[in-house]
C-alpha cells in the first residue's frame, strides 16, 4: 500500500498548494489553455469530416476509400507528426499543434457519420422520396436525425482522444495541462506529475459526460434504443 500512500501524498501536495491555482501556470489557467486546443481542433475536425461523411453517406460514393483512409489515419503517431509540424512550421504557434489533433479526431467523426447515414433503413428512405422530399431535404429532415446518435458517438470519441492527446502540446512549450505531466518528469516533480495526469483524467470524463447529456436532449429515445447506443 505505499504507493497508494505516495500517489495520495502526491495528490495532496499538489492541490493544497496554493501557488497551483493562480497565475498563468495556475490550474485554471492551464484548463482553459488545455481546453482552447481541444475545442479549437475538434471544432475543425467536425467542420472536415462531418460534411464529407454526410456527402458520401448519402450518395453512396467513395465509402471503401474513407474507412480505408480513416483506418490509415488512425495509424498515423500523434508524436511523430508534432514534431514533424514543428520541424516545418516552427514552435511560434499552436499550429503544430492543432493540426495533428485535427487528423486525429476527424476518422471517427468521419467513419461514423458515414456509417450512420448508410445504415438507415433504404424503406425509409423511399417513404422520405415518396413524400416528395428532395435529396437535400431527405438528409436533413430524415437521414441526419436517425444517424444523429452514431455521429456524436464520433465526436465523443474524438473528444475523448483529443482532451487526452492534447497532452503533448506541452512538447512545443506550447500550454495546457500536458505542462504539469512533462515539466514534472523533468524536475522529477512527481507531485506536479500526477496531479497534472488527474486533472487530464477528470477533463476527458467531464467531456464525456458533456456528450452524453447532449446526446440525451438531442436524440430521439425511439431512436437511441434501435441503435442501443448509450
Amino acid at each position: 500500500m505505499s504507493w497508494v500512500t505516495a500517489f495520495l501524498g502526491w495528490l495532496a501536495e499538489f492541490f493544497g498548494d496554493g501557488a497551483n491555482w493562480t497565475g498563468s501556470d495556475g490550474i485554471p489557467a492551464r484548463l482553459l489553455e488545455h481546453l482552447e486546443f481541444s475545442a479549437l481542433a475538434l471544432a475543425l475536425a467536425v467542420l472536415v469530416a462531418v460534411p464529407l461523411g454526410l456527402a458520401i453517406g448519402h450518395t453512396g460514393r467513395g465509402g471503401m476509400l474513407v474507412v480505408v483512409a480513416a483506418n490509415l489515419a488512425r495509424a498515423l503517431p500523434t508524436l511523430g507528426l508534432l514534431v514533424m509540424f514543428v520541424l516545418l512550421l516552427g514552435a511560434s504557434s499552436i499550429w503544430p499543434v492543432i493540426i495533428p489533433l485535427v487528423l486525429l479526431a476527424v476518422p471517427p467523426i468521419l467513419v461514423n457519420t458515414y456509417e450512420g447515414i448508410k445504415g438507415v433503413d433504404p424503406e425509409l428512405r423511399d417513404a422520405a422520396y415518396g413524400m416528395g422530399l428532395r435529396g437535400g431535404q431527405v438528409l436533413g429532415r430524415v437521414l441526419v436525425p436517425v444517424a444523429l446518435p452514431l455521429i456524436l458517438l464520433g465526436c465523443r470519441l474524438s473528444a475523448i482522444q483529443v482532451v487526452a492527446t492534447t497532452t503533448v502540446a506541452a512538447y512545443t512549450g506550447l500550454g495546457g495541462l500536458g505542462r504539469y505531466v512533462i515539466d514534472g518528469f523533468a524536475t522529477k516533480d512527481y507531485a506536479s506529475v500526477v496531479g497534472g495526469s488527474v486533472l487530464i483524467v477528470l477533463f476527458a470524463l467531464f467531456v464525456q459526460a458533456v456528450f452524453a447529456l447532449v446526446q440525451r436532449v438531442t436524440v430521439s429515445p425511439g431512436v437511441s434504443r434501435r441503435l442501443n447506443i448509450r
